[in-house]
């Protein structure tokens, strides 16, 4: 004969989630922690594209900034891009900024196109920008070379 153990309380149908949750704790604490450490840093490698030159109006004034490798600066001012020629340099960028706007503040439809060598340092490049923006100037272009 088959004896049936005689329970105080009946049985449960649910499911105990205590130690899911306990385990997705953990989880979420070793992905916070680990989050961080993986984003230090990126190796991109950028693409080379034929890009077509920008069409400008022949009576607009138009500045072309070049950087040098050493972080001095050049520029020409004319009606057309022109990296050849040389109309004024700067040594440092507040010297330039200080020319650039005086060029701009003349002629506030003047266009500048920014040039580097490409040893120049990356942050000499973006704090030339940054001083011209400082400067007041509000159209500015980059200038590339076809790969």
């Amino acid at each position: 004969m088959l004896v049936r153990p005689k329970h105080k309380h009946g049985l449960k149908a649910e499911m105990n989630v205590v130690p899911y949750i306990d385990v997705m704790l953990v989880l979420l604490v070793i992905f916070m922690v680990t989050a961080p450490m993986l984003v230090q840093g990126v190796q991109i490698e950028l693409p080379k594209v034929a890009a077509e030159a920008l069409p400008t109006p022949g009576e607009q004034r138009i500045v072309t900034l070049s950087v040098k490798e050493d972080g001095s600066f050049y520029w020409n001012l004319g009606s057309e891009v022109n990296i050849e020629a040389q109309t004024d340099s700067a040594v440092d960028k507040d010297e330039m900024r200080e020319k650039i706007a005086a060029l701009v503040a003349a002629s506030p439809d003047t266009q500048v196109y920014v040039r580097a060598d490409q040893n120049a340092d990356y942050a000499s490049v973006v704090a030339g920008i940054a001083e011209l923006q400082r400067g007041g100037v509000s159209r500015l272009g980059l200038i590339t070379e076809a790969p």
